[in-house]
């Protein structure tokens, strides 16, 4: 354990938002892993016309949400708002997660 102790983990905010959202991340991918375990699927096709899964769902939600977010961020700045909340672009990341894997 000599190692780990020698680690710097200074150069980022471990704040406890960062631990909820990379928690997040962890137990989505073991719920992911153990629907697959429990209830193998075939990939579809969906809109976009292309066979997905859905850990390639899950991907798709997960990075149109991060770019949701970003120009949410973008627009408020845009638009002069200084202090901009999330909580409506987590809501349509939300919405757009819903949509993702209904249709994709």
């Amino acid at each position: 354990m000599t190692w780990l102790a020698e680690l710097d983990f200074a150069w980022m905010a471990w704040t406890w938002q960062t631990a909820v959202f990379f928690g997040a991340l962890a137990t989505l991918l073991v719920i992911m892993t153990v629907l697959a375990i429990i209830r193998p699927e075939l990939p579809r096709v969906g809109v976009l016309r292309i066979a997905t899964t859905r850990g390639d769902r899950l991907f798709i939600a997960l990075l149109g949400s991060a770019f949701i977010c970003i120009f949410w961020l973008a627009f408020a700045n845009v638009i002069g708002v200084k202090d901009a909340s999330l909580w409506w672009a987590l809501g349509l990341s939300l919405v757009y997660a819903v949509a993702v894997f209904r249709s994709v």
